[in-house]
C-alpha cells in the first residue's frame, strides 16, 4: 500500500496486488481488513469491491485462473464445447479448483476478444480460435506450470 501511498483512490491497484502476492489468486480476509484500516476505508467498503469485479476473490482459486467466457458471440462459436473440453482437460468442473491447486475453471462475462471467439483468459493473457488440441495443450501447461510456454499461445 505504500507503493501507493496509502491511497484509498487506489484501492483496486492495491487489492490486485494483495490477490497477485496470495499465490492463490483471492484476498484473503486479514489482507482486506488491513486495507480498510491502512486506507481508512470501512470494511464493507472494501468487499464491495472485492464482490462487485469479477477479477476479485475472496477464496482460494488455483495458480492459473482460466475464465470461459460466456458473452453472446462467443456462444455463437461453440463456448459450450469449450467449456467441455477445459473440463475434460483439467479434470474439475467450472467454479473448482485442482486438487493441487494449479488451475480453477469460471465462466466470465465478454473478454472483448470477439474476433477470436470461443475465447478464454488466464491470468492476463488472452487465447482465442479455440480448438480441442490447443485447450488440452493450454491445461497441460497450466498443470506443468509452464507460464512462458504458456504465453506463446497468447493471441492479446
Amino acid at each position: 500500500m505504500t507503493h501507493y501511498e496509502n491511497d484509498p483512490q487506489q484501492l483496486i491497484a492495491i487489492l490486485l496486488d494483495i490477490q497477485a502476492a496470495s499465490n492463490r489468486n483471492y484476498v484473503e480476509q486479514r489482507w482486506a481488513e488491513l486495507a480498510s484500516s491502512v486506507l481508512n476505508i470501512p470494511l464493507s467498503k472494501i468487499y464491495d469491491v472485492l464482490t462487485f469485479y469479477a477479477m476479485f476473490s475472496t477464496k482460494e482459486r488455483g495458480e492459473f485462473v482460466i475464465e470461459i467466457c460466456k458473452s453472446t458471440p462467443c456462444h455463437f462459436t461453440n463456448a459450450e464445447e469449450v467449456k467441455r473440453w477445459f473440463e475434460e482437460a483439467a479434470g474439475i468442473n467450472i467454479g473448482e479448483t485442482t486438487e493441487d491447486g494449479r488451475l480453477s475453471l469460471f465462466r466470465t462475462s465478454c473478454i472483448g476478444a470477439c474476433d477470436i471467439g470461443p475465447a478464454v483468459k488466464i491470468g492476463e493473457h488472452v487465447f482465442g480460435n479455440l480448438t480441442e488440441e490447443k485447450v488440452r495443450k493450454l491445461v497441460n501447461y497450466c498443470k506443468e506450470g509452464r507460464a512462458k510456454e504458456l504465453e506463446s499461445l497468447c493471441q492479446d
